[in-house]
């Protein structure tokens, strides 16, 4: 776990720069700078994007993560690579002639009730193309094992500049629509530079040869964007459907506290970008106590981080959002919510990786088709009754179901579980915390308040940590920390 504590602590260190940038850019800019109705169309824009990768990068980068580390002969890597360069054009081209072609259906499907919309449909297509390659060549670069730049710009690169448009957008420097254009700049650069550094890592050669079970690398990565559209769907598809049921501000309300709880799933986002090509090499190689290592480790190691911050976030929530202009508190009960999914996606560890690398793949596909579905539905159901509200409850109910189906099916076919009797214990510590702090605020200014209690719960939490030895390796790193 040493290369993987290394990089996934340099990866946690930068995701939660990106994330503090981005707090002060979707917490107060955002909404001291521009109404609900355009924040909530950006984040429109951008949720719609992100559905769509998946499609436009063909699987790529899940296809990168899962084949490369099986060719041997530089030769054949360099084959591989330079197919996976090209492939996503099989879907972007015809994309963007069907769009041509059909653009004033497209932009009135997309537009719901909020005719807004319409004119921002292209931003949409260029986002998710850039979205597509930018982890195109961020899986190039991971399978190299560099991993800590591509998450910089992945988590900070964009925030920094978005500040700057929005910096400029106040001085009246620019208008709103240039704003637009220019947060989809921003993520047309981030790709280029992208591209650049995995070039210096690894430049492509022309010189080709044949490329082994070209047919199973193509398959995968068929049957793959399928398996990562529906995790993109699960994720994003509440905003999308919000702007359906209801105006598009409200959409800026969910984001926000989306963006809050997202939080949470910041060590998961990190510890994936290393653990994902560990282990592909791990299954590749056959090594199952290795991979049972992997998982039970990257498990408790996850429910630990995941489970401190969801207490951070839930204890001081009323205090944040009394900093926030109104109309925004509306979005409190989504940040519990959806903090629990991002709990249930920290407690499986590695689990995805293990089946989008696995010969068992397909079934993620099978189980996430049937989720998304069920997403659908009850975002179709709970959110004309509830609201915003309806949609978190919609994700977490998903997101449940999604998580069990997925731990009970590695069980069942490599006879492992993430969870030790640690697990059970982590568990039990969230809930006396919670009990022990949730009820009582200090009578300071909310940032005062939020300082003093997160201290308080920080030294509980990690004393208790630390005492019953709940993690190895977090108990080497305080150590060392200690040591020093």
């Amino acid at each position: 776990m040493g290369i993987v504590l290394n990089q996934s602590a340099k990866n946690t260190v930068l995701t939660y720069l990106g994330f503090g940038i981005g707090a002060i850019n979707v917490l107060f800019l955002y909404t001291k700078f521009l109404s609900p109705e355009y924040f909530g169309l950006i984040t429109y824009i951008l949720s719609t994007a992100n559905i769509l990768m998946p499609l436009m990068a063909f699987g790529v980068h899940n296809t990168i993560i899962k084949f490369y580390s099986s060719f041997r002969s530089k030769q054949s890597q360099n084959s591989f690579l330079i197919l996976m360069l090209f492939l996503p054009f099989a879907i972007i081209i015809p994309a963007g002639i069907l769009g041509c072609l059909f653009f004033s259906s497209i932009s009135e499907w997309l537009s719901g009730d909020n005719p807004i919309v319409k004119d921002y449909v292209w931003h949409i297509y260029i986002a998710a193309v850039s979205f597509a390659y930018f982890e195109v060549f961020y899986a190039w670069s991971r399978v190299q094992m560099q991993s800590v730049f591509g998450n910089f710009m992945k988590e900070v690169f964009h925030r920094i500049l978005t500040t700057l448009l929005l910096v400029f957008l106040y001085l009246d420097w620019l208008t709103v629509d240039q704003l637009i254009w220019g947060i989809v700049g921003i993520y047309i650069l981030r790709m280029i530079v992208m591209k650049l550094y995995a070039y210096s890592l690894r430049f492509p050669s022309f010189k080709l040869s044949k490329i082994p079970n070209v047919r199973a690398i193509l398959k995968y990565s068929a049957l793959i964007i399928i398996a990562g559209s529906v995790a993109n769907v699960i994720l994003e598809i509440d905003k999308f459907m919000i702007n359906y049921y209801v105006p598009i501000e409200n959409v800026a309300f969910y984001g926000v506290a989306i963006y809050i709880a997202t939080v949470i799933g910041v060590p998961s986002r990190s510890l994936h970008q290393i653990t994902s090509p560990l282990t592909a090499k791990l299954l590749n190689e056959k090594d199952r106590d290795g991979l049972k290592l992997l998982y039970q480790k990257s498990s408790i190691n996850l429910f630990i981080i995941t489970g401190f911050i969801f207490l951070i976030i839930v204890l001081n929530i009323n205090q944040l959002y009394m900093m926030l202009e109104s109309g925004y508190a509306d979005g409190l009960v989504v940040v519990f919510v959806i903090g629990l999914a991002k709990l249930m996606e920290g407690i499986i560890g590695n689990n995805n990786a293990i089946l989008f690398n696995s010969d068992y793949y397909r079934m993620v596909l099978i189980l996430g088709v049937f989720l998304a579905i069920l997403t659908v539905i009850l975002n179709a159901l709970f959110i004309p009754l509830f609201g915003i509200n309806g949609a978190a409850f919609a994700t977490l109910l998903a997101m449940f179901f999604y998580s069990a189906s997925k731990v009970g099916f590695v069980y069942k076919k490599f006879r492992m579980s993430p969870f030790t009797s640690n697990t059970v214990k982590v568990f039990i510590l969230i809930l006396v915390c919670m009990g022990a702090f949730y009820f009582w605020d200090f009578s300071f200014h909310p940032i005062v308040n939020i300082g003093l209690k997160s201290l308080l719960i920080a030294l509980g939490y990690g004393i208790i940590v630390y005492t019953l030895n709940l993690s190895e390796d977090i108990n080497q790193i305080i150590n060392k920390l200690l040591n020093r």
